[in-house]
């Protein structure tokens, strides 16, 4: 089974993309923000095969902790998917060079399209 971990701090969302996952057969693992997912993957080495995460959170948003996963030789490996309100150009292109590998904007969510990014990816 392919693991998910998803840093996502808004409730309805989390549960949104947990019903869809898990209904596609995945292990979904969640932080509500980026200092949590971090500590699930340095301290409690959980090992997604993919991440999924949002930009905009407490703590610590996304492109900190997409900064700091690409200091860890182990864990920049990882595929990350960006899911965020927000589409700005220069956003996308700080997510690209922080290691994301595709975008997908919370406005135009399509559950079924994100699942087909993520076997593209993981397949």
């Amino acid at each position: 089974m392919k693991r998910i971990l998803l840093i996502e701090d808004e409730e309805i969302m989390i549960d949104l993309l947990l019903r869809k996952l898990k209904s596609c057969g995945y292990e979904v693992i969640v932080a509500r923000d980026g200092q949590e997912g971090l500590d699930l993957l340095r301290v409690k080495k959980v090992a997604p095969d993919l991440i999924l995460m949002d930009i905009i959170m407490p703590k610590l948003n996304g492109f900190a902790t997409m900064a700091e996963i690409q200091k860890d030789e182990e864990l920049k490996t990882i595929p990350i998917i960006v899911i965020s309100n927000s589409g700005q150009p220069v956003e996308l292109d700080e997510a690209k060079r922080l290691g994301a590998r595709d975008w997908l904007l919370k406005t135009e969510f399509d559950p079924q399209e994100l699942v087909g990014k993520i076997k593209a990816i993981i397949a």
